[in-house]
C-alpha cells in the first residue's frame, strides 16, 4: 500500500517522471494523481522543475541538424525529402544527454537537500548540548562558589561553633551552628538532623530580647547553608514548621536550641 507520505519522502515521484518504477508503481501513484490534488500539484511543480532544468542544462545541436532541416523545408515540393538520419540520431543522442543531465542534477539537488537537513539537525543537538553544557558548567560554578564561601565562614578564626542537640520531642536531632560576627554570617550543618515529610520543613530562629525572628527555612537537600544573620541574637532555636515556613514560630515544635555566648 502506497501512501502520501511515503510517496513524497522516498522520490518516488522523481522515479515515476525518470521512468525508473515498474507497472504497479506506476498505477499506484496514477490513483494517487488522480484522487490527491496536493500530490497532483506536486507532481506538476516538478515536471516543470524538470522541464526548466532540462532547458537550462539543453545542448545545442550541430549546425549539420539546422542546415539540413533548412534544407528540407525549402525543398522544391516535387522532390522527395530525405532526412540524414545519421543527424537525427544524433539529435536524439544529443537531447537524450541533456535528459540524463537533467535527471542527475534533480536527484542531486534531492540529495543535497536532505543532506543540509541532517546538517541543520546536527548543528541543532550540537547547540543544544552546547547550551545545556554551558549551563551545568555555570550551576558547578556557582555550587563551588557557595561551598567556598562557606568553608571560609567556617575556617575563619573569630567564628564560634555551637552544638544544638535535639529534645524529647527529636532525641536524635543534631546540628553544628557557626555564627562569625564579624563577617556577619551563620552555616549550619543539618546532617543529623531527622528527615520530615513534605507537608513540614524545619525552620530557624533567632531570640532578640525574647521576640523569635525568622533565620530562614532549612532546605531538605543540603547538609551545609548559610542562615540570616540576626545581631543581638541571644539564642538559636529550631521549630517544625509547615513546609514553606511560617511567619511565628510553633513553639511546641521545638526541636533544639543553644544560648549564644
Amino acid at each position: 500500500m502506497m501512501d502520501k507520505k511515503t510517496l513524497l519522502e522516498n522520490g518516488l515521484l522523481e522515479q515515476y517522471l525518470l521512468g525508473e518504477l515498474n507497472v504497479n508503481e506506476c498505477e499506484l501513484i496514477e490513483q494517487l494523481l488522480a484522487s490527491d490534488t496536493e500530490i497532483k500539484a506536486h507532481f506538476d511543480q516538478l515536471e516543470q522543475d524538470f522541464e526548466t532544468i532540462g532547458l537550462e542544462n539543453a545542448i545545442t545541436p550541430p549546425a549539420l541538424v539546422k542546415t539540413q532541416l533548412i534544407k528540407n523545408i525549402t525543398a522544391p515540393t516535387n522532390e522527395t525529402k530525405v532526412v540524414d538520419l545519421k543527424a537525427n540520431n544524433s539529435s536524439k543522442i544529443y537531447l537524450g544527454i541533456a535528459a540524463s543531465i537533467a535527471a542527475l542534477l534533480l536527484v542531486g539537488s534531492f540529495w543535497m537537500y536532505n543532506q543540509l537537513n541532517d546538517v541543520k539537525q546536527q548543528l541543532q543537538t550540537v547547540e543544544s548540548e552546547k547550551i545545556e553544557l554551558n549551563s551545568t558548567i555555570e550551576n558547578l560554578n556557582k555550587q563551588l562558589k557557595d561551598k567556598t564561601t562557606l568553608y571560609a565562614v567556617i575556617a575563619h578564626p573569630e567564628t564560634d561553633k555551637y552544638i544544638l542537640n535535639g529534645n524529647d520531642l527529636s532525641p536524635k536531632a543534631k546540628v553544628i551552628g557557626y555564627i562569625n560576627h564579624d563577617t556577619k554570617s551563620v552555616v549550619i550543618n543539618t546532617e543529623r538532623l531527622p528527615d520530615l515529610d513534605n507537608e513540614h520543613d524545619y525552620q530557624m530562629w533567632a531570640d532578640v530580647e525574647g521576640e523569635m525572628i525568622n533565620m530562614g527555612v532549612i532546605s531538605k537537600n543540603q547538609n551545609l547553608m548559610a542562615m540570616n544573620y540576626i545581631d543581638h541574637a541571644e539564642s538559636l532555636n529550631i521549630t517544625i514548621e509547615p513546609s514553606g515556613g511560617n511567619n511565628h514560630p510553633t513553639v511546641e515544635k521545638l526541636v533544639t536550641n543553644v544560648y549564644l555566648k
